[in-house]
This record gives C-alpha cells, sequence and structure tokens, in this order.
C-alpha cells in the first residue's frame, strides 16, 4: 500500500448544502498547504515513473509535439504578424521576415493585434501561467516597446485583446476592473499617447459575459458583442456621427455571431435553426430582436454552421458534417460558390467559443486557416476566393500510420453516441478522451499527447457526448443545466459498449478529460469506479459546492448548471459533484493534474479531492496529484512546462496500463 502524505481533516459544513467539508483547509494557500502539495507532487512523479526511464516518454512526448498548431498569423496594411515567444512581421503568412521582439524566459504570448495600419503592434503577456495577461505596445519598424501601454489586467485572451479603431489611434479591450478574484470586468478604451477610461457599452446589468468590439471595414460601424457561448450583438454604435452606443439585440435567448458587412450585420444563428442558418440583420433596424425582420441567407441543413468569416466579396461558412470539417463559400446574398477542398475529413481549427471567432481584426482576402486529423498533426493553408485548390503554407510534421474507425453506442434512452477508435493495431489497452460541456465542440483533430500514447501501443476513442457543440444547439441543451447527468450516462454507454463488443476490459479501460471534462472523470471515478483501470482528470473541476465561494466559478455553475439559491437546485448538484460523492469503495488508479495558477478550475478542487479520495482508496491502487508551480488551465503554460505535465501524464497512463 502507498504511504500518503498526512491529510487532517477538519470539522466544516457547506452552509448552502449541509454537506461536510472535511478538507476545507487545503482550499487555502499556507505554507501548510503548499508544503502537502509539493509532498504529494514528489510522490506522484516517483509512482508515475516506477520503473520506468523518465526520458523514454519525455521523447515520446517531444516527438509528437512537433505536430502542434503552429503560431496563426495575424493580417495587416499587406504584412503578417505571428509568433510565440519570438514576434516576427513577415511580407507573407509564414515567410522569414524581421524578428520584432523576444519574450523573457517563462513569458507567453497570450494574443497579438497589429494596428490597421501595421504601424504598432499591441501584444498580450502571460507571466505565471494563468491566462492572466498585460498589454504592451511595440513600433511594427524598430520593435521598440512603446510606453503608455494601458495597466489593466486582462482575465484571458478570450476576446482578442485589442480591438483596433479604424484609423489606428487606439482601440478597446475587456479587462478586469479589480482583482482576480473579483472576477468583474469592463470594456476599455485606450489612445494612442493618451488616456485609458471605461467605454459605457451597455450590457446587461450586473453580467459578468465577455464582450468584443467589431468594427466595420469602412469605419463606420461598431459593435458591442456579449456572451460567451451564445453571443448577440448587444449594442451598435455609428461612428460618423456624434451618437454613443445604442442597444441593439437585447432580449434574445439564442446566438446571433458574425461581422458587419456593408450595413448589415450577417450573422450564424441558432435560433429557429438548431443547426444553424446565416442570417443578415440591417443595422438600422426598428426591432432588431425580433428574426421577423431578419433576411435569411442560407437556410438551416443537414451540417452545423459554426461560424462565418467574410473575405473579400465572400463569405466562407465553418462547418461540421458528422464533426468533420466542411467549409463552404456563398456570396453577400446566400449564393452558393463553392466548397473549400480540405486535405482530409478531420477539424479546422475553431475557437472553444462563438464569440471567441468574432475577434477577428483585419480582414485579407484570402482565407488562411489550420486543418489537421485524428492521425495527421497541424498544418496551415490558404484559400484565395475563386481558387479550385488549396495552397500549403505549413505542411503537418507528423503523420501516423493508423486506422480511424466511426461507431456509435446506445445511450440510455436510445440516442445513439458517436465515438471515433484510432488505432494501429488491434488489442491494445484503450484511452477515452471527452468534453460534452459548454456548446464546445470536440472535434477530430490531431492531439500530441494522444499521438504518443498511440505510437507506444494504445487505442485512442474520441467519445462525442451530448452537451457538447458538435451537432448544434439541440444535442448542447440536451445534456445542459438540470440534464447535466445525460452527458455522464453517454460516457457510460460508449466504455459498456467497448466493453460489450470485446474491444477492451475494465482492467484495459481509461479515461481522461480536462476542465468541466475533469468533472466528467470524477463523476466517472466515484459512481462507477468499477468501469476503469485508471483515470486521469486534469485542471479539474471536483467541487461544485465549494465553487460556488469563487466568484469566477459561481458564474460559470449558475449559467450551466442551476440555480444554488433554490434548494432544490441545490441537492441536484450535490448528485453531480465529485468531490461530496466521494465514499469507501475499491477505486481505479486516478491521477490529477493541476496547475497552481490556475484561475479557472483552482488547484484546491485536485487538492481536496485527491485527499478525500485517498482516505476512502479501499484498494490497492494509487490516487496521485500534481499540481505543478507557473501553469494554469494551459492556454498560457509554459512550453517546458506543458512538456513536463504530458510526459508525466503519459507515463501514469502507460504504467497503469502495463504498456511501459
Amino acid at each position: 500500500m502507498i504511504s500518503y502524505p498526512p491529510s487532517r481533516t477538519v470539522d466544516a459544513v457547506e452552509e448552502v448544502a449541509g454537506s461536510p467539508d472535511p478538507y476545507r483547509w487545503l482550499e487555502d494557500d499556507t505554507e501548510e498547504v503548499r508544503s502537502w502539495q509539493r509532498a504529494q507532487a514528489t510522490l506522484a512523479t516517483t509512482v508515475c515513473y516506477q520503473g520506468q526511464d523518465p526520458a523514454v516518454a519525455r521523447k515520446l512526448i517531444e516527438t509528437y509535439d512537433a505536430g502542434a498548431r503552429p503560431p496563426m498569423p495575424k493580417y495587416a496594411a499587406g504584412r503578417w504578424f505571428r509568433g510565440t515567444t519570438e514576434l516576427v512581421v513577415a511580407d507573407t503568412p509564414y515567410g522569414e521576415g524581421r524578428v520584432l521582439h523576444r519574450l523573457e524566459e517563462g513569458a507567453v504570448l497570450s494574443w497579438l493585434s497589429p494596428s490597421p495600419d501595421g504601424r504598432v503592434l499591441a501584444i498580450g503577456v502571460c507571466t505565471d501561467g494563468s491566462e492572466n495577461n498585460t498589454i504592451r505596445l511595440m513600433s511594427a519598424a524598430s520593435g521598440e516597446l512603446l510606453s503608455g501601454a494601458p495597466t489593466q489586467l486582462l482575465h484571458d485572451a478570450w476576446t482578442g485583446g485589442a480591438a483596433w479603431f479604424p484609423d489606428s489611434t487606439g482601440f478597446f479591450f475587456s479587462a478586469l476592473t479589480g482583482s482576480v478574484q473579483s472576477f468583474e470586468r469592463a470594456v476599455f478604451r485606450h489612445l494612442l499617447g493618451g488616456e485609458t477610461s471605461v467605454e459605457p457599452v451597455p450590457i446587461w446589468a450586473g453580467s459578468r459575459e465577455h464582450t468584443v468590439i467589431q468594427f466595420s471595414p469602412d469605419g463606420r460601424w461598431a459593435v458591442a458583442s456579449h456572451r460567451l457561448g451564445s453571443p448577440v450583438p448587444i449594442a451598435v454604435r455609428d461612428l460618423t456621427s456624434d451618437d454613443g452606443w445604442r442597444p441593439f439585440m437585447t432580449s434574445c435567448d439564442g446566438m446571433v455571431a458574425g461581422h458587419v458587412v456593408g450595413d448589415r450585420y450577417v450573422a450564424v444563428t441558432d435560433v429557429g435553426a438548431a443547426r444553424g442558418r446565416l442570417v443578415a440583420i440591417p443595422l438600422d433596424a426598428a426591432a432588431p430582436d425580433d428574426p421577423g425582420q431578419w433576411i435569411e441567407l442560407v437556410p438551416e441543413g443537414p451540417t452545423v454552421i459554426r461560424s462565418v468569416q467574410p473575405v473579400g466579396s465572400y463569405l466562407y461558412l465553418s462547418e461540421f458534417s458528422d464533426t468533420y470539417a466542411r467549409v463552404r463559400v456563398v456570396d453577400h446574398a446566400g449564393g452558393f460558390v463553392g466548397d473549400v477542398p480540405l486535405p482530409g475529413r478531420g477539424a479546422v481549427a475553431v475557437p472553444f467559443f462563438p464569440l471567441m471567432s468574432l475577434a477577428a481584426g483585419n480582414r485579407p482576402d484570402e482565407f488562411v486557416f489550420a486543418f489537421s486529423t485524428l492521425t495527421s498533426s497541424w498544418g496551415v493553408y490558404r484559400h484565395r476566393p475563386g481558387a479550385d485548390e488549396i495552397e500549403e503554407l505549413v505542411a503537418p510534421a507528423v503523420r501516423l500510420d493508423a486506422v480511424i474507425e466511426d461507431h456509435f453506442a446506445a445511450a440510455p434512452d436510445g440516442v445513439r453516441i458517436p465515438f471515433r477508435l484510432v488505432r494501429r493495431t488491434a488489442g491494445g489497452p484503450v484511452l477515452i478522451s471527452a468534453y460534452g460541456a459548454a456548446n464546445v465542440p470536440y472535434l477530430p483533430s490531431y492531439q500530441s499527447d494522444m499521438a504518443a500514447f498511440l505510437s507506444a501501443g494504445g487505442v485512442f476513442v474520441q467519445a462525442h457526448l451530448r452537451g457538447g457543440g458538435e451537432y448544434g444547439r439541440d444535442w448542447y441543451l440536451a445534456a445542459h443545466r438540470e440534464r447535466r447527468q445525460v452527458r455522464d450516462s453517454d460516457l457510460v454507454a460508449v466504455a459498456e459498449h467497448l466493453i460489450a463488443t470485446g474491444v477492451t476490459t475494465p482492467e484495459r479501460l481509461a479515461l481522461t478529460g480536462g476542465s468541466d471534462g475533469g468533472l466528467m472523470c470524477g463523476v466517472a471515478v466515484t459512481k462507477r469506479p468499477d468501469l476503469w483501470r485508471a483515470v486521469l482528470p486534469r485542471a479539474p473541476l471536483l467541487d461544485l459546492i465549494g465553487g460556488l465561494r469563487d466568484p469566477y466559478l459561481d458564474f460559470v455553475i449558475r449559467k450551466a448548471w442551476g440555480d444554488p439559491d433554490d434548494p432544490a437546485e441545490i441537492r441536484r448538484l450535490l448528485g453531480l459533484s465529485p468531490y461530496q460523492l466521494i465514499a469507501p469503495d475499491v477505486f481505479p488508479a486516478v491521477y490529477l493534474q493541476a496547475g497552481a495558477a490556475d484561475p479557472r478550475c483552482r488547484p484546491w478542487h485536485a487538492r481536496k479531492f485527491a485527499a478525500r479520495l485517498q482516505a476512502a482508496q479501499r484498494g490497492e491502487l494509487p490516487i496521485l496529484v500534481h499540481v505543478y508551480d507557473d501553469a494554469g488551465h494551459g492556454a498560457a503554460t509554459s512550453e517546458e512546462v506543458a512538456l513536463t505535465q504530458d510526459a508525466e501524464w503519459l507515463a501514469f497512463l502507460l504504467g497503469s496500463l502495463g504498456l511501459a
């Protein structure tokens, strides 16, 4: 039996639920907690690499990380800007160009945004892995950092950083108005060489949602789009008049996500179309919330329309056809022009949330996109309107000799749950990866850690559970709020199907997921421990009740799970919260990985869950937790830390499944 670092208990009770919280002390950032965390990390590393050469796992991860997505370039005034730790400006998207700036060691580029005239580059820099970033400004001619940059802290990169005025005299940005913990934000206006002030955009009182400011190419219109998962153009401003912002779309529950084209807002909407349709809304519409005043350009069809991007005089529609990417080209009236010939059956890189795709910046007259499949890594391609072919700008670095199979499992309510099975040879142990939440599509794209697992002899299963965005609004709402448990039933259906059909056995089956997918893993461990040999939650949310004390998670839980002010809803949340579900049992091997600087799923979720599960374990398999310093939710974790995390994760997985 493993000897775990001592974890004392306290006599704490959750006020909203009346449930015991014996490891509440692990929520605090004290020397005692940090010492406990270091001891647990040392134990995790020792156990993960037991009987293995750490260099082997590291080499596997580095080999397949070579296929990670290249930095996407941004266009301005005939030039292209790109970078990670080194910022480059070039005449072509991936030309050799000229180095403008190098970030200091440990710093991560969160976003970059060149001014429309190409003279100033704004960037967001994170130095602790948290995604919290600050703005730097530099001359595109010399690379010299400019004084007078805003000092406000941006919570993340989800709104694209700086939204430049069309005349390049300044920009809007969304930032925190107080501490990270308070999670209160506003839209700010910054003038180059001048002041920074709060911009009075009329959003809903008390809303903590994100806002993106969009401009028309001719500089006449500004649109404020609000809400992350179902954005709407909440306010409009005519920049040729002295009038300020006026409310625009204020009572729409669905998604209306698009761009200004002429004097209309051309958008993808799921209002009246669960799989999406393309509409145009006049910016002078008397009642823009009324779908009767919208002009339908492309009706709903068999594919899921996810986003629209104007390119010259055309519109490029990114779509999902049974999760696989399709890009359709239409004219401004919605007339079909053609399909972009993609390199295979895979995924075009799209942001997690629809609002994120609206922070487009300057528009080139060409469509530049990243694409990958489950067996070939990310390449970058260009399509010019009217062309019959695409141009390869960056070739995929990794191609796996593996087979992709499309399958379905039957959920308890009879719905068919799709999953992709990827294997090099038959008979290897199986790893399921899934998400199924927040209308986020989990697409058939390249994942370097999964490629490393495949190369070591494993079989990878990507499950498309309800709650995700792969199949449209109805698929998402089928596992939303009061139906959240549907996602967990879908996962079990996939696992039991793999076992019943002889693909694997519980002794050769593992599960992984991150963030909300980490919560999925926690439910799977506590409710069906018999199904798994190993479960690996990453950056997980695990305590829904305790999360209500965190302003950020309180916002997320109220939005996606239910109303915690309702006692009946609290009772339902107790049945979904992994930390509260723990009871003595024989559990599979568990490896929890978290970041000390994570502002979304704070590391105390992993600490508390691990301590309680270690005490409840009646089997012999290990319960491990490793909280990494200078790591967050993933997006701003440095490459070195991320490689170290992935290598240890892989070593635990291979050791647990007998592949080491």
